[in-house]
């Protein structure tokens, strides 16, 4: 069923979507979630979590200790999901490590009344690791993205005028979508790494003139793998002899812990970028697009909260949800009147900002990715 585009000859929501336009004439950032690889082919986080469970890649301890984490998380709201499950396991991963460094005698930790040691952990780690990749490594349909970054990087309505700047991108994913629809929108970017289909880790990319976005991948990439010769990523083309253990070596991360944060680069190069991301300085005004996201990682919710709060109002958010009304996180922005002038938000019934509503007694899924870039191509 196509896009039901009516809604928008109402004032309030044409207003809106007018709104939404006079914002990304200005300097931009977009926050990326699941939800927007859904259309190009990629499961939603729970369909992820369903099939990487069901992987023949994950051994009889592997699935032992999943099984135990899910039951360890009945009644989570909103529903826990496998980046839960491999979080819970990089934590115990620092204590076993811990201990182990210290010689400790019981370097093990329980898990469901079963002790497993630093090594089991690390196993099943790089095993949902590998389920996960076998998962998110299909063939993709990029045309929507494509066209998403292609709307974003040239001026929505022909005649008006888009200052250019640099558009960097969140993204919380593990594939690598936006990175192929800008190559192939001839666009010139950075995601850190230097080179071609073989690449290595380069931070300083980042700070290149000229460069049309920058992609900083949160958690990570399926692309990156940690080979004995580097501790940082390296992309191996599939070609190559030794890109046969990249599935075992995947840089992949879940939500924040503080093992990982431990760890200097990439991902703190990367959260630290991020933040500066979030926090324009120097009186500059930037608008934030969140699409495909759940706000379900509260680690991520604290650092776009703290932007808000810490940029002096130069922080705007355009946030596209597909609940009905704003809820957990956004809620909360919506309902603080000391920042919610700098959050607009598009739910699945309405439209939310400040002192301002409108809502729709029908769905209007302007939060569908498919849809939202309808919209910014100016299609409606």
């Amino acid at each position: 069923m196509g896009f039901d585009t009516t809604i928008f000859e109402q004032k309030e929501f044409r207003e809106a979507i007018n709104k939404l336009e006079e914002l990304l004439s200005h300097s931009k950032a977009v926050l990326l979630g699941a939800g927007a690889s859904f259309c190009a082919g990629l499961p939603l986080t729970n369909q992820l979590t369903e099939r990487a469970l069901k992987s023949d890649e994950l051994s009889v301890d592997s699935k032992q200790i999943l099984t135990a984490i899910q039951t360890s998380f009945a009644g989570a709201n909103p529903a826990s999901h496998i980046e839960d499950y491999l979080s819970e396991l990089v934590d115990w991963l620092a204590i076993t490590a811990r201990r182990a460094n210290r010689n400790v005698t019981a370097s093990s930790v329980s898990i469901g009344g079963v002790d497993y040691s630093n090594a089991q952990l690390l196993q099943a780690i790089n095993e949902i690791k590998i389920a996960i990749f076998d998962v998110i490594n299909v063939e993709v349909d990029s045309a929507v993205h494509e066209r998403f970054v292609q709307s974003l990087h040239r001026p929505m309505r022909p005649g008006k005028d888009s200052l250019p700047s640099t558009i960097d991108y969140l993204v919380m994913n593990y594939d690598t979508l936006i990175e192929d629809s800008l190559a192939l929108s001839q666009l010139r970017y950075t995601d850190g790494l230097e080179g071609g289909v073989s690449g290595w880790w380069n931070p300083s990319t980042f700070e290149q003139n000229n460069l049309d976005a920058r992609v900083f991948k949160l958690h990570g990439s399926i692309n990156w793998a940690e080979h004995s010769s580097s501790s940082t990523p390296l992309r191996i083309a599939p070609h190559l002899k030794r890109s046969q253990d990249q599935t075992a070596k995947i840089m992949i991360w879940p939500a924040s812990t503080k093992y990982r944060e431990t760890q200097l680069d990439p991902y703190a190069n990367i959260m630290h970028r991020a933040r500066a991301v979030l926090n324009p300085r120097g009186g500059s005004q930037r608008v934030l697009l969140i699409a495909g996201y759940s706000f379900g990682d509260a680690h991520i919710n604290l650092e776009i909260e703290r932007g808000l709060k810490a940029s002096n109002g130069n922080l705007t958010v355009i946030a596209f949800t597909s609940d009905a009304e704003p809820n957990g996180a956004l809620k909360a922005w919506y309902e603080d009147s000391s920042i919610n002038e700098q959050v607009l938000i598009f739910a699945d019934k309405g439209f939310y900002h400040a002192d301002h509503k409108a809502t729709s007694e029908s769905s209007i899924e302007w939060w569908k990715f498919e849809n939202l870039t309808q919209i910014l191509e100016g299609g409606i």
